[in-house]
C-alpha cells in the first residue's frame, strides 16, 4: 500500500522563510549547530521549526539511527543522535528529510532537533 502524498493548503498551510539572525543549537550545553542560514518552517498551527543546513552541524557528534518517520506533507524523515564530546548521547535528536517532497524542497539538506533534545535559540544580527 503506497503512503498518501499530501500538498499544503489553506487548511494545512506551510511556509518556509529563512530565519533572521544566527540559530545556536546546544546539547546538554555544548554547542552542536551554529548558523545564519537557517530556514523556518511554519507547519499549520504546529510550532515553527528551525531547519539548519547539514554542513552547520559538527559532523563528527553524529550517528545515523534506523529510526524513521512518515510526513505525508514532507516525506521520510532519517534521524541521527548527538554524541557531545563529554560523552553523552541523545537518541534521535535530529530528523531529516533526505529527499523532502516538491512543496516543501528548501529543506532538503537541512536537518531539525527536537526542543525536548536540545536548546535551539535565536541570536539578532
Amino acid at each position: 500500500m503506497s503512503k498518501p502524498v499530501l500538498e499544503p493548503s489553506t487548511e494545512h498551510p506551510i511556509t518556509i522563510t529563512p530565519t533572521q539572525g544566527r540559530v545556536v543549537v546546544r546539547v546538554n550545553g555544548e554547542v552542536v549547530a551554529e548558523t545564519r542560514a537557517a530556514l523556518q518552517l511554519q507547519e499549520s498551527t504546529l510550532p515553527a521549526v528551525q531547519y539548519i543546513p547539514f554542513d552547520d552541524v559538527v559532523q563528527g557528534l553524529l550517528s545515523r539511527t534506523d529510526t524513521s518517520s512518515y510526513c505525508p506533507y514532507k516525506g521520510e524523515a532519517s534521524y541521527y543522535s548527538v554524541t557531545t564530546a563529554a560523552g553523552e548521547t541523545v537518541e534521535d535528536a535530529i530528523w531529516t528529510y533526505e529527499q523532502p517532497y516538491p512543496a516543501v524542497a528548501a529543506i532538503g539538506g537541512h536537518v531539525a532537533f527536537y526542543p525536548n533534545k536540545a536548546e535551539i535559540s535565536i541570536e539578532p544580527d
